[in-house]
């Protein structure tokens, strides 16, 4: 009986471990593209998901003022890319609408990268 139960407890450790050692992330690896209203029309984002993590997120196209989509986009990515997440990230003061939007089209690129 001693036998069955210590082989069970290896074949489950032995589970577990070989499930740590694979894709960790919660996101499917590729690029994805979302969409999100900002202050002056559309932002549009690239997010590159490597190894199930967040590895980039790229601008491609908005409408904003530079004064408005700058101090946003430099706040807020390195701040999502250190998280993984964009919970609890708030918006950058005077830029309002501009972070909102940028928030809105990550978030929906990460939900086309989720597993």
């Amino acid at each position: 009986m001693k036998k069955i139960v210590s082989l069970s407890v290896a074949l489950v450790m032995s589970v577990f471990i070989l499930a740590a050692c694979g894709n960790s992330g919660k996101y499917k690896d590729g690029s994805y593209e979302g969409v999100g209203k900002g202050a002056s029309g559309e932002i549009k984002v690239s997010v590159e998901v490597k190894k199930g993590k967040i590895e980039d997120i790229k601008l491609l196209e908005h409408k904003e003022t530079k004064t408005m989509i700058e101090p946003a986009i430099e706040n807020l990515v390195p701040e999502i890319k250190k998280k993984q997440s964009t919970e609890g990230i708030d918006t950058v003061s005077g830029a309002t609408n501009s972070s909102k939007g940028i928030l809105e089209a990550i978030n929906g690129a990460l939900e086309k990268a989720k597993k």
